[in-house]
């Protein structure tokens, strides 16, 4: 990050509200607006097409030291916010699906995978104002980040969210499944070993638990106001 760059981390757990904010936040501030999460879904996509294990850190951890990441603005009006591309292939959708739903905490655990994808991130970041979305983000990826917000919200909340956003799509989804995964994949992300989730001792906590979008993009923009 440069002197004169603007980076704001917004972290937080499963369907927090992450996406949402930083993508209404970077186009009321127009700069990128950069979904870190994306990157570490499309490892485990490619993964679980490929046939590769996704208990094998080492296998996992080789694959994403030569895959090649994409992100870019939407190149399709089919409610995607960004395109993703893994080796030249759009796996927007893709990487959405439960079965990476369900894993996908056991890969972004790797040390190896999250070494790798960091280095990514930075590059992605330098250089220019960004919004960038993630677990670790004020923590690890951007320590330096000009404003921190962490969000939370209650467990049953965040699968309500992420249950009518599947059925959105037109996909079946059973709500207690839901709740269940999302439980087992908090617990993977707050007690791994590298990157745990957890709030930046500096960032501003915000419980998101029935607040609409635009009542967080709100109070995120009064912190900016603030001298």
């Amino acid at each position: 990050m440069t002197k004169n760059t603007t980076v704001i981390a917004i972290d937080g757990a499963a369907a927090s509200g992450k996406s949402t904010l930083g993508r209404l936040l970077a186009e009321r501030l127009g700069c990128l607006y950069f979904d870190t999460g994306v990157m570490y879904r499309a490892v485990t996509s490619v993964a679980l097409q490929r046939g590769i294990s996704i208990d094998d850190e080492a296998a996992v951890t080789a694959l994403v030291e030569h895959l090649r990441i994409r992100v870019t603005p939407p190149t399709r009006l089919d409610g995607r916010q960004y395109t993703v591309y893994a080796d030249g292939m759009d796996v927007t959708w893709a990487i959405r699906q439960p079965a990476v739903d369900a894993v996908v905490s056991i890969v972004s655990a790797y040390p190896g995978v999250r070494q790798a994808l960091t280095i990514q991130q930075r590059e992605i970041a330098a250089g220019q104002d960004v919004v960038m979305v993630g677990r670790d983000i004020g923590t690890v990826v951007m320590p330096d980040a000009s404003l921190k917000i962490y969000l939370h919200a209650s467990v049953e909340e965040r699968a309500g969210r992420r249950h009518q956003e599947i059925r959105a799509r037109g996909e079946e989804a059973d709500y207690e499944e839901v709740l269940a995964s999302m439980r087992h994949r908090d617990e993977i992300d707050s007690h791994r070993t590298h990157a745990p989730l957890r709030p930046a001792g500096d960032a501003n906590l915000m419980n998101t638990d029935g607040l609409g979008a635009d009542e967080v993009l709100t109070r995120v923009l009064s912190l900016l106001d603030e001298p």
